[in-house]
């Protein structure tokens, strides 16, 4: 078993919770997708790198939720913040959903090493019945004790309130003096969600933006007409423009003279 305190973090700029061996693992090859690289997002980008470097300054930040379409460079964003900021002290485990029970004993063993740890929690949502919310929200706002300064949380989801919405829970909700007051599960939901206070939106790519993200990746090719009716034809194929779809692409067509765009 790896613990937190035992991985030399002066070498190893993430880990990921391993269930089965009830510890952390080095992460031995990471994702090298580059700030510079992600199109489309620039919005998001600068929000998200400014909370970090306050929270690497030990300055005031909030935990993210960066929450919408599929595809459209969530959890790149959260990569590329890695290797962007590891050589400045940020440090990043990431946890699955099913292990954030975990998660408290996790905290415990780093709260004390002097490296700011980012908590990853990628497609984040929880289903009916599920209780491994109640250990996030103890982390995220802590309770008779206060959270660690030098840990924060980022999680994606494609869910805005990381839980499912039924009508019936809005069914059950009441007005009184004219104001309305939604029914207790739906402040169940809300109240995850809420404490994230830096919440980020992604929505699909308009065609522009997608092919923004097609040329970045083809930067050589010199007919552009033709690159971009091919990147339209397959991301019509698939039904949906995210930058998902445009690595798909690069993927299959990239260097195939025969079949595609070179």
């Amino acid at each position: 078993m790896t613990d937190a305190v035992s991985i030399d973090w002066q070498a190893t700029p993430a880990a990921l919770w391993r269930r089965h061996r009830s510890g952390l693992r080095p992460i031995r090859r990471l994702d090298p997708v580059q700030w510079h690289q992600l199109t489309g997002i620039e919005r998001q980008q600068q929000a998200l790198a400014r909370n970090t470097e306050r929270f690497l300054a030990a300055e005031p930040s909030n935990n993210a939720l960066l929450w919408g379409s599929r595809g459209t460079g969530k959890s790149s964003l959260v990569k590329a913040l890695l290797n962007r900021y590891r050589d400045q002290g940020l440090r990043m485990i990431e946890v699955d959903k099913d292990d954030l029970v975990n998660l408290p004993e996790i905290v415990d063993d780093i709260c004390d090493l002097p490296y700011r740890f980012v908590i990853f929690c990628d497609d984040l949502s929880f289903d009916v019945g599920e209780s491994g919310y109640k250990a996030l929200k103890s982390v995220l706002e802590g309770s008779l004790e206060l959270p660690p300064d030098n840990v924060r949380v980022y999680a994606t989801s494609n869910r805005r309130h990381l839980m499912p919405e039924f009508m019936s829970d809005n069914l059950k909700s009441d007005m009184r003096e004219g104001e309305l007051h939604p029914a207790e599960a739906i402040e169940e939901q809300v109240s995850l969600a809420d404490r994230f206070g830096l919440q980020l939106s992604f929505y699909p790519f308009s065609q522009q933006v997608y092919l923004q993200a097609v040329d970045a990746l083809f930067p050589v090719v010199a007919d552009r007409d033709s690159l971009h009716q091919e990147a339209i034809r397959f991301a019509t194929g698939k039904g949906v423009r995210n930058g998902r779809t445009a690595q798909q692409f690069y993927r299959q067509f990239a260097g195939d003279a025969g079949k595609g765009p070179e």
